[in-house]
């Protein structure tokens, strides 16, 4: 067999005559029939092209004169003049004259001469042709970086893939059911083909349908014969070979237009990529500011509510979305700007301009929108805690007010009735002066109880002014104490001035009585106040708080001997009075006229008031275990917050280090981030337990927190911060990534850029100012002069680096600056080009051509954007591809 072998010093082909021809041709006679045929209708195929043919290969080839004709028309080129004459040595001459111009191409024939083709050498001559098969119908085929035999075979692969029961895998078996020579066929020219009605198991008919329309529609003459390949258990490599090259010259066109398509269909998949991500982007956003424009109103509304109970839901409504509503947004923001990021890479990166979103949709705004909402946040809470405040405050005072109010009106209940009896008028000179000792101890009383009212309006007072629900009661009722009061006083002043007056008529008065009512009076009153004290409800915050009230209580029990005193020294002068009646047998109407109190009512009260004691003491010692708990509470939250906090602020420098510093790939970077960001995430139960520390805090009402300087939004900011942070930073490292593997930037470059930006990044901000970026630039090379030429330059980069002229350049911006600098990506004219090719080399394209070339959803892409062709040369349903190229690229508009 002769093989087609590579040269490894000059690159040159050889011709060997090895045993492995012959032994092919023994082993299956049937391939040197299929050859010699095949052989034949290719040469003719050619010769045709010069009026000519041959019909026994090794008997026309003798002489030289068809074989060097054969040579010039599949060529293109002048061989040396043929001798005409018909003597051996002019046939061997004509010959030698080919093979040296096959030798000339770079094919070596080794072992062959022209004798042997003169002398019909049946094997050498197939050998020989076959030699110009390879080398002028196989050896320029190149499939992706194969070539010749391999070329060929991956071509067959690829352009048969789609179809089923076609598996190629060689160039004999792989062609025996005829599906394979079809499929070629059907995937260039449907129209010539219905491959839906072949069958595997009828080859003859596939193999016929196949050579037929070849050679009818194709020009491709029919060099094999079905019964040759469906007879033959292997059929032969080279013809199967040298009939497929023919299928892939005539094809060879279509195959330009599918590069020229897969140029196109990648560019288009880009930007409907990036639409893509645009209308995402567009859609989340509004979602997310819709959401802030319903929550802002609700946050705001600072309507009061009545009772503790209205205020404790509205808190816990706040704090499930703090727990619930919020966190989910706070993942959508982030991951808004990610997005956000990622397509603008993504434009830059293909050559697209920029995304600027819909007004009132850019970062900026949704920032400015999310700042509003934690304003509104923040005011809401503080709001929350003050009313919760007031209304105990309120509900304390209102209580109070209510006790005031009913022992005050039970010590008037029947003043009034008193004071307006005329019993002085009938009444002894004795009973007048008891009538008025019994006024002068009631003023004494009446004026003890003055402090009482006052405190009554006070209470009264600064429940209107807290703006209690239930003021208009509260009022009334202050109102008609104060009202009775006025006149409890008038009537008192009308009573002592009428006993006055018969003062003069009156002169006994029973002295010891008089003393009793004097001393009982305070005392009662004391008692009073004492089981008003001991039963007057307290609020406290601080354990400080509790031992104050438990202080004051203490010194009061301190005093309880002395009123024992007193209580005895009282009970001792009604006993002399019980000695003097019975001694002298005073004759005695009634009981003491100068009190109502009687030892009966100050024993009871005493009683009263050491029982109270007891009661007091257990309060107070409740509240002090309340308060004890609370100071657990806050120490327990503080031992947290007091970790927490600075935790957050170590990893928020760590992280800004990272991104900082060259440690490594960018990959080794990006690994070194996720592993934070992993930490990070199982950092989060330890947030979750100080959330519930701080809604234990909440639920016992403590306002505030000696033990630590953060607090629970403090913590929840820093956290949020956190996770935005490490968020972003990985974002900017998978950009650099990105842009480094889209530009093939090297690690090296990177890390040199990187190296620059941070030595001239003196404040280690993570930006440049405009003159250090100037000073980074001519570090690495650029040539910006001090002149006016040189500014001009340097403002129009800095129009690249800085579009919105912050004053400012980010690290990301100087990557895509300098990979701008140093790579190419594909342009407006490479499409326009690839459109052409389409076009058939029209300035125009129509919606077939395009429906044929282009997958069938970017064919409808191109056909709904193009606009009609205006052109002179235009027909109905021209298509203007060239604006619509431009439009890719933003140097026009869709």
């Amino acid at each position: 067999m002769y093989n087609m072998d590579q040269d490894q010093d000059d690159g040159e082909i050889y011709m060997n005559q090895e045993d492995d021809w012959d032994r092919d041709l023994l082993l299956d006679p049937a391939w040197e029939k299929q050859q010699r045929k095949t052989f034949t209708a290719w040469c003719n195929s050619h010769l045709r092209k010069a009026g000519t043919q041959i019909d026994n290969i090794e008997e026309d080839f003798r002489d030289g004169l068809k074989l060097m004709l054969l040579l010039e028309v599949i060529s293109g080129e002048r061989l040396a003049k043929p001798e005409r004459g018909k003597m051996r040595v002019h046939k061997i001459s004509n010959v030698n004259k080919a093979l040296d111009f096959i030798a000339s191409k770079g094919v070596k024939l080794v072992s062959i001469g022209a004798e042997e083709i003169v002398d019909g050498n049946a094997k050498m001559t197939l050998g020989m042709i076959w030699t110009i098969i390879l080398r002028f119908a196989i050896q320029d085929i190149s499939v992706e970086e194969t070539s010749a035999k391999e070329g060929l075979l991956l071509w067959c692969q690829r352009k048969t893939a789609p179809y089923k029961n076609v598996n190629i895998q060689n160039f004999h078996i792989s062609w025996k059911d005829g599906l394979g020579f079809c499929a070629l066929i059907h995937r260039h020219r449907p129209e010539l083909i219905d491959y839906g009605k072949l069958r595997k198991d009828d080859p003859m008919t596939n193999l016929n349908t196949a050579f037929d329309v070849a050679e009818k529609y194709l020009d491709i003459p029919k060099m094999l014969d079905a019964e040759d390949i469906v007879g033959t258990a292997r059929p032969d490599e080279k013809a199967i070979m040298t009939y497929v090259s023919s299928f892939y010259h005539a094809f060879s066109g279509a195959q330009k237009a599918e590069t020229a398509a897969n140029r196109i269909c990648k560019v288009l998949a880009v930007n409907q990529e990036n639409e893509q991500l645009m209308e995402d982007y567009e859609k989340l956003a509004s979602d997310l500011l819709e959401w802030i424009r319903r929550t802002i109103p609700w946050l705001e509304n600072r309507l009061p509510e009545n009772t503790m109970a209205a205020m404790q839901q509205k808190l816990e409504d706040f704090r499930d979305y703090r727990r619930l509503h919020k966190p989910p947004k706070v993942q959508e923001k982030c991951q808004l700007e990610i997005n956000f990021n990622t397509l603008q890479t993504k434009l830059r990166l293909s050559n697209r301009p920029a995304f600027m979103p819909s007004e009132g949709k850019m970062v900026s705004d949704i920032n400015n929108a999310w700042g509003g909402l934690e304003g509104a946040e923040k005011g809401y809470e503080e709001w929350l805690l003050n009313e919760i405040r007031r209304l105990e405050r309120l509900d304390h005072l209102a209580e109070k007010f209510r006790q005031k109010a009913a022992i005050h009106e039970a010590w008037t209940d029947g003043k009034e009735a008193m004071l307006q009896k005329h019993d002085y008028e009938t009444a002894s000179l004795s009973e007048i002066k008891a009538l008025l000792k019994k006024h002068e101890a009631f003023e004494s009383d009446l004026a003890a109880h003055q402090d009482r009212v006052e405190q009554i309006a006070a209470i009264a007072q600064e429940l209107n002014e807290l703006d209690y629900y239930d003021s208009p009661s509260v009022n009334a009722r202050c109102q008609r104490i104060c009202d009775q009061w006025d006149a409890l006083g008038a009537l008192t002043q009308k009573r002592s001035e009428a006993l006055q007056r018969t003062e003069k008529l009156l002169e006994t008065i029973d002295q010891l009585y008089l003393e009793f009512a004097k001393r009982a009076a305070p005392f009662n009153n004391w008692m009073e106040g004492a089981m008003e004290d001991l039963q007057d409800t307290f609020i406290v915050h601080t354990i400080e708080e509790i031992q104050g009230l438990s202080t004051a209580h203490e010194q009061f029990k301190a005093t309880l001997p002395e009123a024992d005193k007193e209580r005895q020294a009282i009970l001792g002068i009604h006993n002399e009075i019980a000695k003097i009646v019975q001694t002298y047998h005073v004759n005695m109407a009634g009981t003491n006229p100068y009190t109502t109190i009687n030892p009966q009512e100050v024993n009871a009260k005493w009683d009263k008031v050491r029982q109270l004691v007891p009661q007091r003491d257990q309060a107070l010692i409740e509240e002090h275990a309340r308060q004890q708990n609370n100071e657990r509470l806050r120490r327990q939250f503080a031992n947290q917050a007091n970790v927490i906090g600075p935790w957050i602020q170590t990893k928020m420098e760590e992280i800004g280090r990272i991104s900082m510093e060259m440690h490594g790939t960018l990959e080794d970077q990006l690994t070194h981030l996720r592993q934070y960001e992993k930490s990070i995430v199982n950092y989060k139960p330890k947030i979750d337990q100080l959330e519930g520390d701080h809604q234990l805090i909440q639920e016992a009402l403590i306002f505030d927190n000696k033990h630590t300087n953060y607090t629970m939004e403090h913590i929840r900011v820093g956290w949020e911060q956190l996770l935005t942070t490490i968020a972003r930073t990985i974002n900017e490292i998978e950009n650099q990534i990105l842009t480094r593997d889209a530009k093939g930037i090297s690690q090296e470059q990177l890390n040199e850029y990187r190296a620059s930006f941070n030595h001239f990044d003196r404040d280690h901000s993570g930006t440049l100012g405009a003159e250090e970026f100037k000073a980074c630039l001519i570090s690495l090379g650029f040539d910006i002069a001090n002149d006016a030429q040189g500014e001009n330059e340097f403002s129009r980069i800095m129009s690249i680096v800085d579009p919105n002229r912050m004053g400012i350049v980010t690290f990301q911006a100087f990557i895509d600056f300098m990979s701008r600098e140093t790579a190419d990506t594909d342009t407006a004219d490479q499409v326009m080009a690839s459109f052409k090719v389409l076009a058939g080399d029209k300035n125009y394209i129509l919606a077939d051509e395009l429906r044929r070339e282009l997958p069938p959803d970017q064919a409808e892409y191109c056909i709904a954007r193009m606009a009609p062709y205006t052109g002179p040369d235009g027909v109905p349903g021209a298509l203007d591809y060239m604006s619509f190229s431009t439009a890719l690229y933003g140097e026009s508009d869709l």
